[in-house]
């Protein structure tokens, strides 16, 4: 029982367990194809962050190997992801100018990794359902612009001074106005970075466009000698593996970073979830997104001792360690062991590679986050629908405002606000019953009721909880005068709450006080104890409850027959019986 446990918070103790021969090779396939990939997208995305691209390769060594040790799933990649670094550029603008900005980076690092191992450990794994798929689809279509933009004054090789001072539209601006200070040999390197990783995609998806497109120019740099024409390169970075080194604590720098670290602990987890639930389906494997947020927040809290940058499941790398065939966490340990081999052994060579170059493969990486095909859902639903609004308004907020954190937050609101504003409408259907074929009885749905009917069906449907009760209140009254004998068929419904029970009491009142006959059918075994413990079986009179039944609209049917006794149906000679109890003499057939 023991090791079970161990098993199920260390899952790569059940995977060297588990672990099958065959299966190395795949998972060695599968390391060396996200190394291959991986490499490029540390440097990259570290330079969205604003740091060194140094600390982009440790936070690929550190979080990989982590992350697959204790996660849930066995093919996520974690480490640097575009939309974490661009939220911890935002949330380091304020310090980056400062002597101690690293040791305050790897504070966040720290505090995001305790954040997420809290949410794991207090089991809130529902958290990252507050953040709705347009909410996110938005927030990365933003990112990738503002990741595009950013990048513009490196890839045209166009100088800003106090760059880091000025928002991303800012330096935009300023680029506009001083396009004609464009380096062509910059540009040149940035648009064959480019061209090489779009023909590689043409060519062949497991070709390393990336890697390909900040290597290639370097052939041209040194033949052509551009370093003196303006062509600047990435610099020397340090051969050797990250130490061990101690976060600087302090309460008022936590204080000062735990609104970034808040939101990027919520959208790293989000990113992590979705990408491990999305390769689940195809493998199979069930995710548990509590031990998900533990293994993050290990990789982070680790990562912090090693001057890593915050990290998260990579969307791209892990669906290549799947499609490349990686089976098991041993290919993002693997990952890591191989981006640290490369770091040691080929570092110095890495030195001259070109700014612009990192630069383009950013822009592509950019405009590819701009997910069209989901936006063309989202924009098929209707531009005024609560899905568009979301997706839209997140989307413009994170390019327009200076803090991310806030566009998130915004976007989360607006999308609960809308969903609020859609579930205030209490499903109600109407229903008649009228003449079937072959002697039956059925229903009729209609729209609204013109006159006045003997018997009405009123189907609810769904949560009736209190922000629906008005409504529901508004819907029911409307009816009171239009049927002598109402059916509450409760059948459909999931949820119900004391607020809207209280209105479906002062209906039943209500109907009776205009001699009326209120019924009540489809009451399962749930519903039938909430009704005996709020005492609804006085009010309405428990031979008025219809219980389910195991047969289709059973009780249905008996609220029928009992509706056919109220109307005194069966007294008198049949000829003068009126048309609804003739019709209600067909209930013994009554197919609903």
């Amino acid at each position: 029982m023991s090791s079970f446990i161990i098993s199920k918070y260390i899952p790569i103790l059940k995977t060297i367990r588990d672990y099958k021969k065959e299966n190395i090779r795949k998972d060695i396939v599968g390391a060396v194809t996200v190394t291959v990939v991986g490499i490029p997208q540390y440097m990259a995305y570290a330079l969205i962050a604003g740091v060194s691209p140094v600390y982009g390769l440790y936070t690929g060594i550190i979080a990989a190997i982590i992350g697959s040790v204790f996660g849930s799933s066995n093919q996520l990649i974690t480490g640097p992801t575009n939309a974490i670094c661009l939220l911890t550029a935002s949330a380091m603008i304020r310090y980056m100018n400062l002597p101690n900005a690293y040791q305050i980076l790897f504070l966040m690092t720290f505090l995001v990794g305790v954040l997420q191992m809290l949410y794991g450990v207090l089991k809130l794994g529902k958290l990252v359902d507050f953040v709705s798929h347009t909410v996110l689809v938005g927030f990365t279509a933003g990112a990738g612009v503002i990741i595009a933009l950013g990048q513009l004054k490196t890839f045209l090789g166009i100088s800003i001074k106090s760059s880091s001072a000025m928002s991303t539209l800012e330096k935009t601006y300023y680029i506009i106005t001083h396009i004609r200070q464009t380096n062509l040999y910059v540009l040149g390197v940035g648009l064959m970075t480019i061209a090489i990783v779009v023909v590689c995609k043409k060519i062949g998806k497991k070709l390393p466009g990336a890697l390909l497109g900040i290597t290639v120019p370097i052939i041209f740099i040194i033949m052509f000698d551009l370093e003196k024409k303006g062509v600047k390169l990435i610099g020397t970075i340090p051969s050797a593996l990250p130490t061990f080194k101690m976060v600087q604590f302090s309460f008022d720098s936590l204080k000062d970073i735990f609104r970034g670290a808040f939101t990027i602990s919520i959208i790293g987890l989000v990113e992590a979830i979705s990408i491990s639930k999305s390769i689940g389906t195809k493998t199979r494997q069930k995710i548990d997104s509590n031990q998900e947020f533990i293994g993050q927040g290990i990789a982070n809290i680790v990562g912090s001792f090693f001057q890593c940058l915050p990290s998260s499941g990579s969307f791209s790398r892990s669906a290549i360690n799947y499609i490349s065939g990686g089976t098991s966490r041993f290919a993002g340990i693997l990952s890591g062991v191989f981006v640290a081999i490369i770091l040691v052994y080929l570092a110095p060579y890495a030195s001259y590679i070109p700014s612009a170059g990192l630069a383009g493969v950013l822009i592509y990486t950019g405009f590819g986050l701009i997910d069209k095909e989901e936006i063309k859902k989202v924009a098929r639903a209707g531009i005024l629908s609560s899905d568009s609004i979301a997706m839209w308004v997140t989307c413009v907020l994170v390019i327009i405002l200076p803090s991310l954190d806030y566009a998130i937050y915004a976007g989360i609101t607006l999308s609960i606000v809308l969903y609020l504003k859609d579930t205030n409408k209490a499903p109600v259907k109407l229903l008649i019953p009228t003449p079937g074929t072959e002697s039956q009885t059925v229903e009729q749905e209609i729209k609204s009721v013109k006159g006045k009917v003997d018997v009405l069906i009123i189907q609810l449907e769904g949560n009736l909880y209190f922000g629906a009760a008005s409504d529901l209140g508004v819907k029911l009254e409307s009816l009171i005068s239009k049927s002598r004998v109402f059916i509450l068929r409760m059948k459909y419904v999931t949820t119900i709450d004391l607020t809207s029970l209280s209105t479906l009491k002062v209906f039943i009142r209500n109907v009776r006080e205009a001699g009326g006959i209120p019924l009540i059918s489809g009451v399962n075994s749930e519903l039938d104890l909430f009704f005996k413990k709020t005492n609804l079986e006085s009010d309405i009179g428990i031979e008025n409850i219809f219980r389910s039944e195991n047969e289709v609209f059973a009780s249905t049917t008996n609220a029928l027959q009992k509706a056919r006794a109220s109307l005194n149906c069966g007294i008198g000679d049949k000829a003068q019986k009126s048309a609804t109890c003739t019709l209600l003499d067909l209930v013994s057939t009554f197919k609903g």
